[in-house]
C-alpha cells in the first residue's frame, strides 16, 4: 500500500487546516488519492500531527464543501469519484481568482506586463526551493518546526494498514 505524507509547519504563515486541506486535495488532483480511498479518523489525523481536532475538522468540513471527500457516518471520509478533475478545476479557479487581484495591483502600482511576469517567475522558483517534491508540504530545512504523518492510501486488503506516528493503525476499508 502506498502512502502520502501530510506535513505541517507551524511556523508558516498559512493556517494549519489550510495546510493540511491543500494536500489532501493536491493529492487527490495528483491521483495519488483515488475515489473510495479512506481518510484518517478527524481524531486520528489531529493526534498523530499534534494539532486540534477543530483543526482537522475544518480541512475536511472544506474538503467535503468542495465535493472531494463525503463523510460516510460511522464510517469515515472517503475521496469521492471524479475529484482529480474537480480537485483541478478548483486550483485553477483558486489561481485565477489570486492571478486576477495580483494583476490588479500591479495595474494599481503601474508595473508594466513584464515586472509581473518577472515576479510571478520569481515567485515559483522561490516557493519549489521551499517545498517537497510531489506534495505542497513544507520544506523541513527551511520551515522551521515541522509535524509530518503517513496517511494509507489504496490499501492491498483488510489487514494491511500504515502505522502512523501514532500506534493506532487506520483500518484499511472502504464504504
Amino acid at each position: 500500500m502506498g502512502a502520502l505524507r501530510i506535513a505541517i509547519a507551524h511556523a508558516a504563515p498559512e493556517p494549519l487546516y489550510q495546510q493540511v486541506k491543500d494536500q489532501i486535495a493536491g493529492a487527490i488532483a495528483r491521483g495519488d488519492l483515488v475515489e473510495g480511498d479512506r481518510l484518517p479518523s478527524v481524531r486520528a489525523l489531529a493526534r498523530d500531527l499534534r494539532v486540534s481536532v477543530i483543526t482537522t475538522t475544518r480541512a475536511y468540513t472544506d474538503l467535503a464543501a468542495e465535493g472531494l471527500v463525503t463523510n460516510v457516518h460511522g464510517k469515515g471520509n472517503f475521496v469521492r469519484g471524479h475529484t482529480s478533475e474537480l480537485a483541478q478545476a478548483h486550483a485553477r479557479d483558486d489561481v485565477r481568482e489570486h492571478l486576477s487581484a495580483a494583476v490588479q495591483a500591479a495595474r494599481r502600482g503601474g508595473l508594466p506586463d513584464e515586472s509581473v511576469v518577472e515576479l510571478l517567475e520569481e515567485t515559483l522558483t522561490a516557493q519549489h526551493k521551499h517545498l517537497s517534491p510531489r506534495t505542497t508540504a513544507p520544506d523541513p530545512a527551511t520551515a522551521g518546526e515541522v509535524t509530518e504523518v503517513l496517511v494509507p492510501t489504496r490499501p492491498e486488503g483488510p489487514a494491511d494498514s500504515t502505522q502512523p506516528i501514532g500506534e493506532t493503525p487506520w483500518p484499511a476499508t472502504r464504504p
